[in-house]
């Protein structure tokens, strides 16, 4: 074993040799557990289209002689590790503190070249990179049941877990889902929306500082504000941009962007029972046929299907809640309008406004796991501290280029 890792290469992704090797390892990686149910994706003939969003992204492949048998995808951004409090006159003010991290995702081995430390040689160049590239920390999400996963970066890779946030899916019906008459939704403008992010939650933990990228990112189909109806701001009313609305903003409202990523992966459920799948074609049925009672139907999510995820999700006020649910509502539709089968969202496990979000329990995930790691002993605290000793805050901002 000793002399088969030995000749294990670590080397950079090349598009040009290594597409079809890549996905040969992708598809023998796909092989669920037998008699359970599991999810799998399919990249769309683009390996690095859950990376090639960000600021700065690399893809190692892992090959022992002419065959490719494992890869790692990982991107650097900066973003927002904690808050300081400034004094200003008369005031005190809150500004975000950020830090240059790193993202790990997609770290493959072929089954038959597992046991051989070809991950960990996979992570350990990956974060070589990194730190060559400035980043002070990396972090990784997985599933809090991957038992694997967590093992290797907890404990050959030094990393520790960090966060559990909530991921939360619904169906999209066949029928539209009501706005409330009590709510208005207005569209902002990708300057004005970073205008409202920058301004109310750049302090948000994980929020990128370049949030002007991701607003004007072709994947980015809009950012919505919710707002009591009658309150001054409206469909019927001139929008007076995004420094007025704060100024004198409504007792309550919310917002929340929408990405898709339909058009970068899909997803597939297998491992369904033929009777499970038959029930859920008859709530599709009726759904279709019946559309005026608005009854709930399960999706077809046993083939290949697009999804659109909602991000930068916040509000003010006692009804920031009913807000949040209405712009769901508004995004259900949006996402019915362009073929999507579910509407996702990932926020904080205390996060406030999670009751306004409607989702099922059945397809969604209450704990996933993010597991941190400070690269380098050399940086200091600075006015913050070490990050990965902080302890959780009751939201954070998922960057939607790393979904």
């Amino acid at each position: 074993m000793g002399e088969e890792a030995a000749a294990v290469v670590i080397r950079e992704y090349d598009p040009a040799r290594d597409g079809e090797g890549v996905e040969q390892v992708e598809r023998r990686c796909e092989v669920g557990p037998s008699g359970k149910t599991s999810v799998f994706t399919d990249l769309l003939g683009d390996p690095i289209c859950r990376v090639r969003h960000s600021p700065a992204f690399l893809m190692l492949v892992a090959q022992i002689g002419d065959e490719i048998v494992g890869m790692i995808r990982g991107c650097i951004k900066t973003l927002t590790c904690g808050r300081k409090l400034v004094r200003i006159p008369k005031q005190r003010i809150s500004l975000p503190v950020y830090t240059k991290a790193a993202y790990v995702l997609g770290l493959r081995v072929s089954p038959s070249h597992r046991r051989m430390g070809i991950g960990l040689k996979l992570v350990r160049r990956a974060e070589e990179w990194f730190r060559e590239n400035g980043a002070e920390y990396a972090y990784m999400a997985t599933e809090s049941d991957n038992l694997a996963s967590i093992g290797l970066f907890t404990d050959k890779c030094g990393y520790s877990k960090f966060r559990t946030p909530s991921i939360l899916v619904n169906p999209v019906h066949a029928h539209r889902v009501p706005v409330s008459g009590r709510v208005a939704v207005l569209e902002l403008s990708p300057l004005d929306a970073e205008k409202l992010y920058r301004r109310r939650f750049a302090t948000t933990e994980f929020f990128p500082r370049d949030i002007d990228s991701v607003l004007n990112n072709k994947l980015s189909l809009g950012t919505f504000l919710a707002v009591p109806r009658g309150s001054g701001y409206g469909a019927h009313m001139p929008w007076a941009g995004v420094d007025k609305f704060l100024s004198d903003p409504p007792e309550s409202w919310a917002v929340m962007s929408v990405w898709n990523c339909k058009d970068v992966f899909t997803l597939e459920v297998r491992g369904v029972s033929r009777v499970k799948k038959a029930l859920a074609r008859t709530t599709r049925a009726l759904d279709r046929a019946l559309p005026f009672l608005r009854l709930p139907s399960f999706p077809e999510l046993f083939r290949p299907f697009g999804f659109h995820f909602m991000y930068g999700l916040g509000g003010e006020g006692p009804r920031a809640g009913r807000m949040v649910k209405a712009l769901c509502g508004h995004a259900h539709n949006l996402a019915m309008a362009r073929g999507c089968r579910v509407v996702v969202t990932e926020v904080a496990n205390q996060e406030p406004l999670r009751l306004g979000i409607p989702h099922w329990k059945m397809l969604s995930c209450d704990e996933d796991l993010w597991c941190i790691k400070r690269l380098g002993e050399d940086y200091s605290d600075g006015s913050f501290g070490d990050w990965t000793k902080s302890p959780p805050d009751t939201s954070i901002f998922v960057d939607p280029r790393e979904i």
